[in-house]
């Protein structure tokens, strides 16, 4: 059961991956963020698209997924066939993507203040990586310059 009333914000991310690499990192760091109550899994699926171009998509509830994510219970499953064949057709032949919508249950108690006050989120914007990265550069070099 969810109650809408003190959810987190909740996000959809897709990930993709080159060819056959070993993802079971990525699926033990996705176990442990909602071991840890970090995030709730509210879905969870698998899209790939073979060398020669068939797509295959994987439910959790599939057999291959399902192992891996037996913890993984509390589910809405929000994503549907036509979203994980349309991110398969995208895919460059051999290559594969998790995707996963999860409850930000770390925000949970902060959107719910927000709502409670009227508030509205107007602006969200993640920082690309690579942004940060060369933002620490410059301000690490900047500190070990002035040392």
């Amino acid at each position: 059961m969810f109650d809408i009333d003190t959810m987190g914000p909740v996000d959809v991310a897709i990930i993709g991956f080159e060819g056959a690499t070993d993802r079971r990192g990525v699926a033990a760091a996705v176990l442990d963020l909602a071991d840890r109550g970090v995030v709730r899994i509210l879905d969870l699926a698998w899209a790939a698209k073979s060398a020669d171009g068939e797509i295959e998509v994987l439910e959790v509830t599939d057999s291959e997924l399902a192992d891996a994510f037996a913890a993984i219970t509390d589910r809405a499953e929000l994503l549907n066939d036509d979203d994980l064949i349309e991110v398969a057709e995208g895919l460059e032949p051999g290559n594969a993507a998790l995707l996963v919508v999860w409850e930000n249950t770390w925000a949970a108690p902060f959107a719910t203040a927000m709502r409670q006050a009227n508030g509205e989120l107007l602006v969200f914007e993640r920082v690309p990586r690579d942004a940060v990265v060369a933002a620490m550069e410059a301000f690490n070099e900047a500190l070990e310059d002035n040392s």
